[in-house]
């Protein structure tokens, strides 16, 4: 490993491609825009937003990157083609498929809080690949900063996952990307990206790739344009397209999907992608033209047989059940509502997104959509309900696997690393240690915070973040990372509370709502529109109770001697997305609208309700 790495000399061929990957929030968005300005890719006065990648709507409101995007700069003579990655562990999927596009890899640390779970991740797949890293050790300028004892920790890393010994001697630099400098030695003049543009291109090899052979790329990326249909992104590994050509698409069995004429080809320049009218081997392009072809297919000359091997993407670990919503408020704000439709929308978000898979079930009006995680399928729900659709969704569930010598039940366990006020230690040790979690690691973290690690199973993992923010007083953070299948440990404790669930149909009543605060914590307010199955409110006992929130108040001729009581209500609890989703029982849904989430019984029917249950005890 070199600390503090010689100058770069060579540059090799005029092209490379790198990927930049790093665990969430250690400032991967805001180095590409470092990089961009250093590389003149932005004018000196030009306004920028900042994380200039991140252009989704969700993605700027979360401040957290979803999809993988290519981008380019050019240093010095040479393009360098990058690809920005998610930081997120449920987002995944986004970095494993991106590996065959690059040759190198950017790992940028926080030189605070050092690898985290899911840089132990992303490097992962990157040292599987083969890939060459450059560590950037970011946000050096902070007091908190470590970067030294960061640096040993990220060797550490590398030797602890098998890095080979050119894998190991990776040049590292220190940075700060929010102020746009990079250095090989902390005392060295903080002027520029400069030392990290060179290292790129000194350390990252240009592709290897064959220009003479028939034409042969791997489909990566898939998205719709309005304009162009659908368009392909994916390394050319041989050859040479050219727009107008006729090429073939290969599944990975060597079966052709389709041939198809490219009727555009782009290529990245800065954020934009400009079309071209032929590339070569090495380079990163986007073609349009296809009408089935899909992530994974291999886009090839004609008289090409044999597809290009793609690495298999890890499996889902959680499930969800989407279906109309059949509710007695289905139809009022959103326009996708029928089954057709749904169904249509989540298969083509399947055959885009390689880390989600969707299924049909025995209901004709539900499907099974299975994911990485509670915050994956939430972004994939909050996409539809922005699209117009209407939906009514079930409790993530985890997805079970038979042992294949013993055929006992493994379920998946993930690794969650806990960053805690000394003073809460405890209690987020108690609070996971009862959903089945095992306590690997403590350690002082500084700054009066200790650094917990466990190893736990995925489901007791749901419906846990707002108990986990509610013992540390809102000051933890918990990251949660795929750790592997292991032997079932057992039952989980779920809610302790029921529900209040509304037994008629109409617009609520503030003097309701207020005889009922008594009964528990509601979540509406007067005058919101309510229906029998409708849950307002949890109960303070153990039990559900179904309560009328339309009943107002008898009035009589006698007039009272005091004033009437003011009808005052404490403010009603408001669920998130994800925290609905994870609030819920087995037989309750979320009813998700363009304008509304709402909880409900999975059956309206309080008969249907009383059967049901009976139906259980007796199974």
């Amino acid at each position: 490993m070199a600390r503090h790495q010689e100058r770069p000399a060579a540059q090799g061929p005029r092209l490379r491609n790198v990927a930049i990957i790093a665990h969430v929030d250690h400032g991967k968005t805001t180095l590409v825009d470092a990089l961009f300005r250093a590389a003149g890719t932005f004018r000196a006065n030009q306004q920028v937003a900042e994380r200039a990648l991140d252009r989704g709507e969700i993605e700027r409101e979360r401040g957290i990157t979803i999809l993988s995007k290519c981008t380019s700069l050019a240093w010095k003579g040479v393009r360098i083609n990058i690809v920005d990655t998610p930081g997120h562990a449920d987002f995944g999927g986004e970095v494993e498929r991106i590996m065959s596009m690059v040759d190198g890899a950017i790992v940028v640390v926080d030189a605070g809080d050092g690898p985290m779970p899911q840089t132990k991740f992303v490097v992962a797949k990157a040292l599987e690949a083969g890939l060459k890293p450059i560590v950037v050790l970011n946000k050096v300028d902070r007091p908190e900063s470590r970067p030294n004892e960061a640096l040993d920790a990220v060797f550490d890393l590398l030797s602890a996952l098998g890095a080979s010994d050119a894998q190991l001697d990776f040049p590292a630099l220190y940075a700060s990307a929010k102020e746009g400098w990079a250095v090989f030695d902390p005392a060295e003049p903080r002027v520029g990206m400069a030392p990290l543009l060179d290292t790129v291109l000194a350390h990252i090899p240009p592709p290897a790739a064959e220009p003479d052979a028939p034409f042969a790329m791997l489909a990566t990326l898939l998205e719709g344009d309005p304009y162009l249909g659908r368009v392909l992104t994916g390394r050319i590994h041989a050859g040479r397209i050219r727009v107008g050509t006729t090429i073939k698409a290969i599944s990975l069995d060597g079966a052709e999907v389709e041939r198809l004429r490219v009727t555009k080809l782009l290529t990245f320049r800065g954020l934009d992608r400009v079309p071209v009218e032929e590339a070569e081997a090495g380079d990163i392009v986007a073609l349009a033209g296809t009408a089935r072809a899909t992530v994974a297919n291999t886009l090839a000359d004609p008289e090409v047989a044999v597809p290009i091997a793609t690495r298999p993407v890890d499996p889902p670990t959680l499930a969800m059940t989407f279906g109309i919503n059949d509710s007695p408020l289905a139809g009022r704000d959103g326009d996708k509502v029928t089954s057709r439709m749904i169904r249509e929308r989540l298969f083509r978000e399947a055959e885009g997104n390689v880390a989600i898979r969707v299924s049909e079930t025995g209901d004709t009006d539900r499907f099974e959509v299975a994911g990485r995680g509670e915050l994956q399928l939430g972004v994939l729900i909050e996409t539809l309900r922005r699209d117009g659709f209407e939906l009514s969704i079930s409790r993530p569930r985890v997805l079970f696997r038979a042992d294949p010598v013993t055929g006992a039940r493994l379920e998946p366990l993930e690794e969650i690393l806990v960053d805690v006020d000394d003073a809460f230690a405890g209690a987020v040790v108690e609070g996971l240690s009862a959903r089945r979690a095992e306590l690997t690691d403590m350690r002082p973290s500084g700054g009066g915070k200790t650094r917990l690690t466990f190893v736990g199973p995925s489901r007791g993992l749901v419906g846990y973040h707002g108990e986990f923010l509610t013992a540390t007083r809102g000051t933890g953070v918990m990251y949660r990372i795929f750790h592997g299948y292991g032997p079932h440990r057992g039952a989980i404790a779920g809610r302790r509370n029921g529900v209040l669930i509304s037994n008629a149909d109409g617009a609520a009543v503030a003097y309701a709502l207020w005889n009922l605060e008594e009964r528990g914590a509601l979540f509406i307010e007067p005058g919101t529109r309510v229906y029998p199955g409708m849950i307002i409110g949890e109960h303070s006992r153990g039990t559900d109770l179904a309560v009328n929130p339309l009943k107002g108040k008898h009035l009589t001729n006698i007039r009272a001697a005091g004033k009437d009581d003011a009808v005052r209500l404490s403010p009603p609890r408001r669920f998130s997305l994800e925290q609905a989703l994870a609030y819920i029982e087995d037989d309750e849904l979320v009813e998700v609208t363009p304008r509304h989430v709402r909880l409900r019984k999975r059956l309206l029917d309080p008969h249907a309700r009383k059967r049901a249950e009976r139906l259980s005890e007796a199974g």
